[in-house]
């Protein structure tokens, strides 16, 4: 971290001396780290996790298991740029290594958004995981657990569910002494109360959004060749027709002006701020991220970044959460 401000700082001090800026703008530039091009879409119905009850209990022993923007090259976007460095390398969080969990497997649906919370955290926090990817037909991954949703995360031997309370667990393993303020458990339960509920309804909104969305999901879940098939197609069309009784039930008169209206009123809570924990993320930053993660590259979350304006704070979201924490097995 101390390199890195010591390179932005160089850099600050060799860009302003020189004066030697190209004289047209650079297009497309994201500071500190290209974005990750992971399409990714919603979960099944049946992988939610938000009305799960607290549980947490030793459990048997498992199984092993950018926004496009225009840059304005000079002494502004020099100091911009180097500002930049110095304030994404400040806002990762450094941990003394006997807070940090040393063995934790998670078992995930990769395209459900309550997991992708949870791999947010994880990833952030740079807590090396495993990753174990179930079916979502037969489950047989998590048939050593009698709770049979996802996510499941075992660290040390000890089952957590919840991705909410999966990562106030971890945060409180991390920062024993931290109090929850108001504001981050207000987004915390609003996360999960109201923004993913815009998700299926966006992502399925028409045959061929639901068909992008489950070419996803038939291609990088735990399938067979034959359950692939099938749910690429059947899938898609069933969950076309849910996502219309889901946006009945919760009040959607218009999908997409209510995932505008709900990155809207995330970027109001910010109020000028980098993140909503000030100068780092906190849990609801990671949350909010964790669950929009999944729809990014989608269709709908494409047009969610050209709509509004969330789009540069997912950016700074994005190059701070960093790459990807998962041990390959």
């Amino acid at each position: 971290m101390e390199a890195m401000r010591r390179a932005a700082r160089r850099h600050l001090v060799q860009s302003v001396l020189r004066r030697d800026f190209p004289p047209h703008p650079l297009s497309s530039f994201s500071a500190v780290a290209a974005p990750r091009n992971v399409p990714t879409a919603a979960r099944f119905a049946s992988g939610s996790d938000v009305t799960t009850a607290h549980w947490s209990r030793r459990c048997p022993s498992p199984p092993p298991a950018a926004s496009a923007k225009t840059f304005p090259v000079g002494l502004a976007g020099a100091l911009t740029f180097s500002l930049a460095l110095v304030t994404m390398a400040e806002a990762k969080e450094q941990h003394s290594p006997e807070r940090i969990p040393k063995d934790v497997v998670l078992y995930q649906y990769e395209a459900c958004p309550f997991c992708n919370k949870v791999k947010a955290f994880l990833d952030y926090h740079d807590i090396r995981y495993k990753i174990v990817e179930v079916n979502p037909l037969s489950k047989k991954e998590i048939e050593w657990s009698d709770y049979k949703k996802v996510p499941i995360l075992v660290v040390n031997g000890e089952q957590l569910i919840n991705s909410s309370d999966i990562v106030r667990n971890l945060d409180a393993r991390l920062h024993p002494e931290k109090v929850t303020d108001d504001e981050e458990a207000k987004w915390l339960r609003r996360v999960d109360d109201h923004l993913v509920h815009m998700l299926a309804p966006n992502i399925y909104r028409t045959t061929s959004e639901a068909l992008e969305s489950f070419d996803y999901i038939a291609n990088n879940g735990n399938f067979t060749t034959t359950e692939r098939l099938a749910v690429k197609y059947a899938g898609a069309a069933i969950m076309y027709v849910l996502s219309k009784k889901l946006k009945k039930k919760y009040g959607i008169t218009d999908e997409r002006a209510s995932l505008y209206e709900a990155a809207e009123t995330w970027i109001i809570a910010l109020n000028g701020r980098y993140f909503l924990g000030g100068s780092r993320p906190n849990l609801s930053d990671l949350a909010v991220f964790g669950v929009l993660r999944p729809i990014r590259h989608l269709k709908s979350g494409k047009d969610m970044v050209e709509n509004t304006n969330i789009g540069e704070w997912y950016q700074r979201m994005e190059n701070i959460v960093g790459g990807s924490a998962r041990i390959a097995v």
